[in-house]
């Protein structure tokens, strides 16, 4: 037995970190009390600390399974069976996200254990920051190993509920994993009970008030059911808890501008407004690894740094283009990578994406084809594929759209320039998650932004039949990335698919999209090119729109732990 506790304990309870001077388990109970801010403030930033490596993978889980990105080819590394879902039980960055989180659920308890709330303003808000923490951990652990909330949450399983050690040391057996409804439960009361100590107007760094209002907001979002069959208590609730995010008064949308630079400010910059909690990393503790092996590495080569092997989908690049053309202020986060000669020159090309068959004529994919622009006499547009060349007609010359008729079939394509391919991908780089303060890939994950409060609402007051407030708060939204591009009208015909595209938009590259597919009961379809079976669509319905457990954590695991199906 002590074996099993020491293989729990090594992965869930002594967490030592970069901040700690002393290791947390030098921290004891007597100890904590002859400095009882300050012992409390190391054990806070060793929580802090684990949030780095956590979120390195809440992104690549989050993000990876959506639409919103392609990647030049398959790969080894294990984040790729986000992507192809090919879920695998060994999954090594699924086992640091299970690690890290516990972590923090173990160290955020025994602070709840160990500190009586109501001594000071001080210690109660440090105590309200290890509710948030542990409220926080434990919704992002269900609904990456729980199916969504509108899924039978009764029945079906979410994680463990593990508060800490329990006393008896020597005949340690930890519970199997709770429901889904007992696992958000476990997140509510705790995010209330944060809500309810913290008292300090901290930078986005740090867990605060509203933090845990976003992230109640978020939960009854999510627990809001389907648009076809919602849940107009939940969804209530989340409209009370994006209302007061909003009213604190303590946040403000970015202007059009700012927001365009919004991957360059640190979470605690001072112009930075939008943004609740982030986790910071600075750029003393982020190495050269960090750079190429770290999330924004994977999306784009910046000041030489990073692999740029990831790039936006055709499936977001067309939404971004039928949302405001060019004028979409999103558009700052993606950038082309376009292929000139020695005196910098572009040249003008057609692009355009083609289905691909095999010999037996059932469709396996999509490609994209570019070649160089050429112009007739009469000044129309033709290219030349092999050595035939194909007329352009124009679809909307404003806009850059022209058609091609090619092998039988008519399709729409884009007036560019000739761009840089990745084995045959062209590299639509991804900054997002790059350049804080202008440096190569730093990045502070985003964990909430006042944005999502706003498209929160929106979506809330849809699903209650209250279209006139879904849209106000739906432009407020697009107003800012479109000028000129709000919605006139939102109705029972058109909401869904304005509000989704909207926070598909808004909310790319930060972790949301590969859950908010699922939780409303639709299906991920990725019919754009990729290595990643694009004929194959995900109904919310499927086995793989949650994660296997790590099998190494189930066999350290002290009590039954039962996988996903």
């Amino acid at each position: 037995m002590k074996k099993i506790f020491l293989l729990f304990t090594a992965i869930s309870f002594l967490s030592s970190c970069e901040l700690d001077r002393e290791p947390f388990n030098s921290y004891t109970q007597d100890k904590i009390q002859e400095d009882k801010e300050a012992s409390i403030e190391v054990l806070l930033n060793g929580c802090y600390a684990q949030l780095k490596g956590w979120s390195d993978v809440m992104h690549r889980v989050g993000e990876y399974p959506g639409d919103n990105i392609m990647i030049r080819g398959t790969s080894t590394d294990s984040f790729y069976s986000f992507i192809s879902y090919q879920h695998v039980t060994n999954n090594g960055r699924l086992s640091v996200f299970w690690n890290n989180s516990y972590k923090i659920i173990s160290q955020s308890s025994d602070l709840i254990k160990i500190i009586k709330e109501g001594e000071s303003d001080a210690v109660d808000q440090q105590l309200g920051e290890a509710y948030y923490l542990r409220g926080m951990i434990y919704f992002y652990l269900c609904k990456t190993y729980g199916r969504p909330y509108a899924q039978s949450p009764e029945t079906n399983l979410g994680v463990p509920i593990v508060n800490g050690l329990p006393a008896d040391l020597d005949n340690l057996t930890l519970p199997d994993r709770s429901t889904v409804k007992d696992t958000y439960a476990q997140a509510i009361n705790d995010l209330k009970k944060a809500e309810s100590l913290m008292n300090e107007g901290k930078t986005a760094a740090y867990a605060t008030k509203e933090a845990a209002q976003a992230m109640l907001s978020r939960i009854y979002l999510y627990m809001s059911g389907t648009y076809e069959t919602p849940n107009q208590e939940y969804a209530t609730q989340s409209i009370e808890y994006s209302n007061k995010v909003i009213a604190s008064g303590r946040y403000s949308m970015l202007s059009r501008n700012s927001f365009m630079k919004y991957n360059t400010y640190a979470p605690d910059a001072p112009e930075q407004t939008e943004t609740i909690f982030a986790v910071k990393q600075v750029a003393s503790e982020f190495s050269g690894y960090d750079h190429y092996y770290g999330i924004g590495g994977m999306y784009a080569n910046i000041q030489g740094q990073g692999w740029g092997e990831m790039y936006a989908s055709a499936k977001y690049l067309d939404l971004l283009r039928k949302a405001g053309g060019k004028n979409d202020a999103r558009w700052a986060f993606i950038d082309p990578q376009y292929a000139t000669d020695a005196a910098g020159n572009k040249t003008e090309a057609f692009r355009f994406i083609y289905d691909v068959y095999n010999t037996g004529g059932t469709q396996t994919g999509y490609n994209y084809m570019q070649q160089p622009l050429k112009r007739n006499p009469d000044g129309s547009f033709y290219i030349t594929i092999g050595t035939t060349n194909y007329n352009l007609t124009t679809v909307n010359a404003a806009e850059n759209q022209y058609s091609i008729v090619y092998e039988g079939k008519t399709y729409t394509g884009e007036k560019d320039y000739m761009m840089l391919l990745n084995r045959v991908y062209p590299m639509y780089y991804i900054t997002k998650c790059s350049l804080q303060d202008n440096d190569s890939h730093l990045h502070s994950p985003i964990i909430s932004r006042l944005a999502e409060m706003y498209l929160n609402l929106a979506e809330a007051y849809a699903k209650k039949g209250d279209y006139s407030n879904a849209l106000t708060n739906l432009n407020i939204v697009r107003e800012r990335a479109i000028i000129g591009g709000s919605y006139t009208s939102l109705n029972s015909t058109n909401a869904v698919q304005r509000i989704d595209e909207e926070r598909q938009l808004e909310l790319a590259f930060e972790a949301h999209r590969g859950y908010d597919v699922y939780r409303n009961g639709q299906t991920m379809t990725r019919r754009y090119p990729g290595p990643h079976l694009p004929m194959n669509d995900v109904p919310a319905t499927s086995l793989r729109v949650v994660q296997y457990i790590p099998q190494s954590e189930i066999n350290a695991y002290p009590g039954t732990l039962t996988q996903n199906p």
